[in-house]
């Protein structure tokens, strides 16, 4: 991996809808490429292994540990036996801090839990990647400094805060209704299938609309005032 390559992308998730999703998060941030898609831990190390053998190495997993063939710390274990060094970041709903130790220890450079913002997203893709390209040119040996570079790339924390009475969680259940819907929303009709009042699921489709993760139109044949929806992106 250069700094004028884009970082290969694999994501490892058992549920296609949210699979894609993050295949389509990593295509929106800007030097990233998406690898591959698979719904298996069998799949994901036979793609890591078809990668490495063309000579263009998956740089970072994007691993949920609930697989339907295997746990992620498993596949973990195994990617490591294999000899990938792809950076591996847990992304998962599971919260057991037991597992997120044991997703540590297995070589687990991030732990990002689900739902999350697009923001957080593309926080630990920016991150990762810096963490590799600071160890990118330091030949067979790092300097101190040259590590703690490395390493507080991983620290960093997003500047990207969500505006006054915004939720984390609110707005990541409003970004999969309206991706996954396949049409346009109201907030009004957002605002029911996640039982919020309208005013409050129009401030998180606003915020989506200011961000350009979703495009606000009126929505035509609607009596009196206009209705407005909003599509995503």
């Amino acid at each position: 991996m250069t700094e004028e390559s884009e970082v290969q992308v694999l994501i490892v998730d058992d549920d296609p809808v949210t699979a894609h999703a993050h295949a389509d998060y990593v295509r929106r941030v800007p030097g990233f490429a998406v690898a591959g898609v698979t719904l298996t831990a069998a799949d994901a190390l036979t793609r890591l292994d078809a990668a490495a053998a063309s000579g263009s190495p998956v740089d970072i997993v994007l691993l949920d540990m609930n697989l339907t063939d295997a746990h992620g710390l498993d596949v973990a274990h195994r990617l490591r036996r294999k000899g990938h060094d792809a950076d591996i970041i847990a992304v998962t709903a599971v919260r057991d801090l037991q597992v997120v130790r044991s997703a540590i220890s297995s070589g687990v450079a991030q732990y990002l839990i689900k739902p999350f913002t697009f923001a957080a997203f593309r926080e630990k893709l920016e991150n990762q990647r810096d963490f590799r390209l600071n160890l990118t040119h330091t030949g067979t040996l790092a300097t101190q400094h040259e590590v703690d570079n490395a390493l507080s790339a991983l620290r960093s924390v997003s500047q990207n805060s969500l505006p006054k009475g915004l939720l984390e969680e609110t707005l990541a259940a409003v970004c999969d209704e309206v991706r996954g819907a396949g049409a346009a929303l109201s907030a009004a009709e957002v605002g029911e299938r996640l039982a919020l009042s309208r005013v409050t699921a129009r401030r998180y489709l606003e915020y989506l609309a200011e961000t350009k993760q979703a495009v606000k139109q009126p929505r035509h044949g609607t009596p009196g005032r206009p209705t407005y929806e909003y599509r995503w992106v």
